[in-house]
């Protein structure tokens, strides 16, 4: 299950730069674009940032069980 979590965590974040990068140089006259983007980039912000939490609380958790 860590290496699934693992998995969703780097896709997550590639989107969230990918789609960043793209709502950053989109030009000002396609809002749509532009809007689109940034909708996708925070999506993949979150979804890494809950994959990321999810696999250092298991993380800590192991090692406080070798302890």
């Amino acid at each position: 299950m860590t290496k699934l979590v693992a998995v969703i965590c780097v896709i997550s974040w590639s989107g969230f730069w990918a789609f960043g990068y793209l709502a950053l140089t989109a030009s000002m006259a396609d809002q749509a674009q532009m809007t689109m983007a940034v909708l996708l980039a925070s999506m993949g912000f979150f979804s890494g940032m809950l994959a990321w939490l999810k696999l250092s609380r298991d993380g800590a958790a192991a090692v406080a069980r070798r302890a």
